[in-house]
């Protein structure tokens, strides 16, 4: 739609099929969002486009995965959301396991989330609609030219790259 094919990594998805063994630890964290990371850096390689939607708690980790991709091809959406939001939006009731104590290493909860110092888009996760922020990254992708102009979500043309792009803070 956008003159690209795009491959989505869905990180629980990953985590089933590609890291069955892996648990919540900081370690089994990490080689599940660098197997990610190398995936999505194949598939970049091959010039394809690829999104990957996971909890990625730890700015080395996600660093490491900048540097596979590559610094020019690699564009970080930080969904700033806090932490109340997100327990009030938890439909599998994680956060209250966690809370407690039935589920150990949770971010936000008993383990750290680090968020990005300067990631390339910011979206806010409580104040806004999800097809709005859907709207303000790919105005960025269109700025920066990752895909072509077409129809955004809510079916308004897209030729203005600057309508719902929120600068690098």
């Amino acid at each position: 739609e956008y003159g690209r094919e795009v491959t989505l990594l869905d990180g629980d998805v990953v985590r089933t099929r590609l890291s069955p063994g892996l648990g919540f630890s900081k370690e089994d964290r990490d080689a599940n969002i660098r197997r990610l990371g190398y995936v999505a850096a194949e598939i970049v390689r091959h010039r394809g486009a690829i999104i990957c939607a996971a909890v990625s708690p730890y700015r080395t980790t996600r660093n490491e995965c900048r540097s596979l991709v590559g610094e020019q091809l690699f564009v970080e959406v930080f969904v700033d959301t806090p932490l109340e939001v997100c327990e009030a939006r938890d439909t599998k009731g994680m956060y209250r396991l966690a809370r407690a104590g039935k589920i150990k290493n949770f971010t936000g909860i008993d383990d750290p989330y680090e968020p990005p110092l300067a990631p390339e888009i910011v979206v806010d996760g409580a104040a806004r609609l999800a097809e709005e922020n859907a709207d303000r990254i790919i105005g960025y992708l269109l700025k920066q030219r990752f895909i072509l102009p077409a129809f955004n979500l809510t079916g308004k043309a897209t030729t203005d790259p600057d309508h719902s792009h929120r600068e690098r803070k």
